[in-house]
């Protein structure tokens, strides 16, 4: 039996790597032959997903999320390179792993940019998921030389607390981009600003209280009516299209540099080739941490079951939080939380053993099914 593992991570626990790994020893302890492709959607893991898809690993320094130097990688095959807000200046690079919602800044991503364009690719993917900040990209667009300052004339620095300050936008400096295509992957629906924009939806999440978010979602506006005095008449309209409320208003300040927005989920199987791997494969196992009510709304799993064809999809997560026949045609669910009363969430030696677990049941269960009638 020749099974493609593809799953995405399970956050807060283990990366789609070794989720696949895991996976893969109980698969192949039954005798299976399987193939590892871990998966990402344009949240954190995405360049590692890359790098285990063959690109290159780039090691890179840039400012976390509150400013503190940070090494982490970028991915580059060929003509493309991979860049992610998460493993730059994300929430997982703030201190203690806290919420800064005001002080966190995406200036780490815009310097990441800035040192894959010395690579001189054909195309950038912008991986907007896991941010910390709520900024508009003020951070990104600071580290590519854009200069906002206030109405004495000082410049600021770049975060959601200092939005609402932004009197005048200097681009003198500012960098060009090459003739590169740039890419930004993401898979939400917020426009910018308002009830439904970056700061109102997002912002608790990243530690905002109800004043906080008033206060980002002002200077969210700012930043749109600055911009579109100073250069960027398109300003406006970018703000309200679907994606522009992505990783804390950054697919707003991608469109403005000329990126395109994309499903993450379909963009990332397309990069990591999975219809070419799925064709050689008798069953494919996916699966995420969780799989609720936004697993049927572009998440990857549902992505990956939409790809497959005719092939059997066998879906594993850490939890299933709605009814199981409202999820995408899966050919069977598997959940950690059926195999155990314990919380896995931040468990990865338990999570580990339990995957391990699964395959060893799906291999005992679908390897007969799969084989060919005796001649």
């Amino acid at each position: 039996m020749k099974v493609l593992i593809a799953p995405d991570k399970f956050k807060g626990s283990l990366p789609a790597a070794e989720v696949a790994r895991c996976l893969a020893l109980g698969l192949s302890g039954s005798g299976a032959e399987c193939h590892e492709l871990p998966l990402a959607d344009g949240g954190d893991g995405s360049v590692e997903a890359a790098v285990a898809a063959g690109f290159e690993p780039v090691w890179i320094t840039v400012a976390g999320a509150t400013g503190t130097p940070r090494r982490t990688r970028i991915a580059l095959r060929g003509d493309t390179v991979v860049i992610e807000v998460a493993n730059t200046c994300g929430l997982a690079t703030a201190p203690l792993g806290r919420g800064y919602p005001l002080d966190a800044s995406s200036l780490g991503f815009g310097q990441a940019l800035r040192q894959a364009m010395r690579l001189h690719p054909r195309r950038i993917l912008l991986a907007l998921g896991g941010s910390a900040s709520t900024d508009a990209g003020m951070g990104l667009l600071t580290a590519l030389g854009y200069r906002f300052l206030d109405d004495t004339g000082r410049i600021l620095p770049p975060s959601g607390r200092t939005l609402l300050d932004i009197a005048t936008i200097d681009d003198t400096a500012a960098v060009r981009l090459p003739a590169v295509e740039l890419v930004a992957a993401c898979d939400v629906t917020n426009p910018l600003t308002g009830p439904p924009g970056a700061a109102v939806v997002y912002g608790p999440q990243k530690g905002a209280d109800p004043a906080t978010v008033r206060h980002l979602d002002r200077g969210l506006r700012r930043i749109v009516e600055a911009l579109s005095d100073n250069s960027f008449p398109q300003a406006s309209t970018l703000a309200e299209i679907p994606g522009a409320g992505s990783a804390g208003g950054l697919g707003f300040a991608a469109m403005l540099l000329g990126a395109r927005l994309v499903s993450g989920a379909d963009y990332f199987l397309d990069l990591l080739d999975f219809d070419r791997h799925r064709m050689a494969a008798d069953l494919i196992v996916t699966g995420e941490g969780s799989l609720d009510e936004q697993t049927a709304h572009g998440k990857l799993p549902a992505a990956v079951a939409r790809r497959a064809a005719s092939t059997p999809v066998i879906a594993v997560a850490g939890r299933v939080a709605v009814p199981r026949n409202t999820l995408p045609a899966f050919t069977e669910v598997h959940a950690l939380s059926d195999y155990t009363n314990q919380n896995t969430a931040h468990n990865p030696t338990l999570t580990a053993e339990l995957l391990v677990r699964i395959g060893h049941t799906i291999a005992r269960t679908h390897s007969q099914a799969v084989q060919p009638d005796p001649a």
